[in-house]
């Protein structure tokens, strides 16, 4: 790795599903900060597999995946599953999480 100071990493990662069908295989990535980045392929290629282990969601997996120090990843599920009690802005603000705690401070 060079001096840089990359914001996300996944080295020789690999996924397979119960049965052994490989859906990711031997991936090395990284990131810088301000990257700018896609997530393309064919379904069930393993692209949400792939978001998901990067957001900490999936952690069964061999290799090596970390955000730095720092770094908060969010996910939004291609399904999420909402509160029907809520209305929309209630289940928006309800994924917020500690950034919503700290709107609510500084609106107070």
């Amino acid at each position: 790795m060079s001096s840089h100071q990359y914001v996300y990493v996944m080295h020789r990662l690999s996924k397979a599903w119960p049965g052994g069908k490989e859906v990711l295989k031997n991936i090395s990535l990284s990131f810088l900060p301000g990257a700018k980045i896609g997530v393309l392929g064919l379904n069930g290629a393993g692209k949400s597999t792939l978001l998901k282990i990067m957001a900490g969601i999936d952690t069964d997996f061999n290799g090596d995946a970390w955000a730095a120090d720092g770094i908060k990843i969010g996910y939004l599920a291609q399904e999420p599953e909402l509160d029907e009690s809520m209305d929309v802005a209630g289940n928006v603000l309800s994924g917020l999480g500690e950034a919503k705690e700290l709107m609510d401070r500084f609106n107070a």
